[in-house]
């Protein structure tokens, strides 16, 4: 029971912050007030040039004072579009009792104007009735037919009596609402009044009055009520500054104590910023389906069509694509759609998750990844500026690219357990299946794909960019499982196979060479993008972080790594061979991994180790894993040496663990 209901709190909370975002939304839509090339001004210059034909200077003073009466008007918008803007963004972030408070007087403040418009409408209506009735009846007013009781004009649904008991019973309701929302003081007298001021008008409608009287009378009305709401707004001024003050002193200790990272991260998960932009693009795009279904309908009635099931279809497509097209047309928007796409990734990682039968956290990162991968393409590519039609062909397009990222994302959680399955010999045959069967999905997949755009499309710059991530994904898949049989070779041999490492590392190389060209590819691809397709700061800055991350690091990794292995190699080859006499004198297994040595190098302490092993030692430090003397001397003295080697170790240390954590762990299981 209190899970269920704290439950429905979250889901109102949730509901209490997707106005603001609403508002924003309706901003972004116009623009923030700014013009939008539309070709519009046009004909105005030219009416004007020919208006003023005659005269030159005469036409450059009228078409400087438009021009700056147009300014200052834009920039009179643009200000009050920020500034709602920033108001709804500020109520957006409020904490759950201030939200409900501003809610209140908001609330309080609508019932006012409506009671107000509908007063207006039904004196209106009352006054037009009563002149009609009274040209073609001679008849009384509405309060000498309650009097003699004249049920009959009272209730007739053409006179001014059923329109006067309508108003009475709507203002009466909005009397009551008032009453229990609004924060004024709620003195006795002054909820006693509150009825009666709203349906003052009503009662007036039903006496003999002047019709002046009677048409200012919803203004008199209003006078009680909207004192109460700006007796409101005036008397918590001060409570408003203090809150805002209160929450600036809140964010700058927060920020000093613990960072500005963590203050968002914080007020991110407080607000529930995903599940409400979701709420925000689900209930958006829900208003726009009904809109357009009841358009469909009304154009199927006027015109009788009889609709069938393949103009049902087609009518879905085309419902579907308007409201895709639709749910990306501003910011906003599209950081809703963002939010739904993680939601969807999110459990799409939990399925693999599940299939693969792993208790990891890959799949969160899989949605959140995603989210942000989906939103820098959105705004790399101008998605909200673009028309309808391209629009969509751009979001088709951007999907394609996710779907490869999500391929790759998938990738890194298989690859991982198939490392373990193998390296640990595992016996559940089970596990080694549903592994090999996401493996299998993640080449056919992107084949698949592959086939049918280069079959539907022709040859862009896009379509070169998902092949690129789908034959990237495959390489990598691919060299995922001979590393995986390789293991699994190694571990059914029953001597120890010194070969291993560096069957692994020719193919992870080859893997990594392979990665390092696409980015390469990738890098000038969107070059080409950039200078002559379309441009921006963001692709611009986002090739940037592409060169630095994904290619300069990658390439400096690259080399740094098969230094290092170079220089055990040389290390390793330095050392002195065992002989099978010195072998079988020994009979000892190696101190590394206790497997039997058929063949060994010797230190220069006289210990014997497998060349591998020792190899894979020296990746982390130079000294001897039983003595910790010195392997390798160079030339300087033991002192210089020894600082080396520390150095060494330290700056080794990762080289280890990135290059062969599978080896090391094959090595630990045996």
């Amino acid at each position: 029971m209190m899970s269920l209901r704290s439950k429905a709190l979250a889901l109102v909370e949730v509901l209490l912050r997707v106005p603001p975002l609403f508002v924003v939304d309706e901003f972004l839509k116009i623009s923030l007030g700014l013009p939008v090339s539309t070709g519009e001004e046009v004909p105005i210059l030219s009416a004007a040039t020919t208006d003023h034909i005659d005269s030159s200077e005469n036409d450059t003073n009228y078409y400087d004072a438009n021009f700056y009466n147009a300014f200052v008007f834009t920039l009179l918008k643009f200000f009050i579009c920020c500034l709602g803007c920033m108001s709804a963004l500020c109520i957006f972030v409020l904490y759950t009792k201030h939200l409900i408070i501003v809610y209140l007087y908001l609330m309080s403040l609508g019932l006012v104007f409506i009671s107000y418009w509908t007063n207006v409408s039904a004196i209106k209506q009352i006054q037009a009735l009563t002149m009609s009735v009274s040209s073609a009846h001679h008849s009384t007013s509405i309060l000498e037919d309650i009097l003699n009781l004249n049920v009959k004009n009272l209730l007739d649904l053409e006179g001014p009596g059923i329109l006067v008991i309508q108003n009475f019973a709507i203002q009466f309701l909005l009397a009551i609402l008032f009453r229990n929302v609004h924060l004024g003081p709620r003195h006795p007298t002054i909820q006693k009044l509150l009825p009666m001021s709203f349906m003052a008008p009503s009662f007036l409608a039903m006496l003999p009055v002047p019709p002046n009287l009677l048409h200012h009378s919803p203004v008199f009305s209003t006078l009680l009520p909207l004192f109460l709401v700006k007796y409101v707004l005036w008397s918590s001024g001060y409570d408003v500054a203090q809150v805002i003050y209160a929450g600036y002193q809140h964010g700058r200790l927060f920020i000093s104590h613990n960072g500005l990272s963590a203050l968002v991260e914080t007020e991110w998960m407080r607000l529930n910023v995903p599940c409400v932009l979701r709420v925000f693009w689900v209930m958006r795009v829900a208003e726009h389906a009904i809109l357009l279904l009841m358009d469909n309908y009304d154009e199927e009635v006027d015109e009788g069509i009889k609709v069938s099931t393949l103009l049902a279809v087609q009518s879905l497509a085309s419902l579907a694509k308007s409201l895709l097209v639709t749910g990306c047309e501003t910011i906003t928007a599209v950081l809703g759609m963002t939010s739904v796409i993680s939601f969807f990734c999110h459990y799409i990682g939990n399925f693999f998750q599940w299939i693969l039968l792993t208790d990891e956290e890959e799949d969160k990162s899989i949605g959140t990844v995603s989210a942000i991968l989906f939103y820098i393409l959105a705004l790399q590519t101008g998605l909200t500026s673009l028309n309808p039609e391209k629009r969509f062909i751009r979001l088709c397009r951007n999907f394609c690219l996710l779907f490869t990222a999500l391929l790759h994302f998938l990738h890194n959680i298989v690859n991982p357990m198939l490392m373990s399955l193998s390296a640990s010999r595992n016996p559940s045959t089970h596990r080694h299946v549903r592994a090999l069967g996401v493996c299998a999905f993640l080449i056919i997949f992107p084949i698949s794909l592959l086939v049918y755009l280069w079959s539907q499309h022709s040859i862009s710059t896009w379509l070169l960019a998902v092949s690129a991530f789908s034959v990237e994904v495959i390489v990598k898949v691919v060299v995922s499982l001979m590393i995986y049989s390789l293991f699994l070779i190694d571990a059914n041999r029953s001597t120890f196979w010194e070969q291993l490492d560096d069957y692994v590392y020719y193919i992870r190389a080859f893997g990594n060479t392979i990665e390092f060209c696409f980015g390469i590819f990738l890098f000038f691809n969107g070059a080409w993008i950039l200078l002559f397709e379309s441009g921006g700061a963001i692709r611009a800055v986002m090739m940037c972080i592409h060169a630095y991350f994904n290619i300069w690091c990658e390439a400096r990794a690259g080399w740094s790594v098969f230094m290092k292995r170079r220089t055990a190699v040389n290390k390793i080859n330095s050392l002195r061979e065992a002989s099978v006499d010195q072998l079988l004198r020994l009979d000892d297994v190696c101190a590394i991994c206790y497997q039997e040595m058929h063949s060994a190098k010797i230190t220069r302490c006289n210990h014997f180790f497998h060349g591998m092993c020792l190899r894979k030692w020296l990746y982390v430090q130079d000294r001897c894993p039983l003595c910790h003397d010195i392997l390798y001397k160079i030339d300087s003295d033991n002192k210089d040496n020894s600082e080396a080697g520390n150095e060494e170790n330290s700056n080794n240390q990762n080289l280890l663990l990135e290059e062969e954590p599978d080896l090391l762990l094959n090595e630990g299981v045996r």
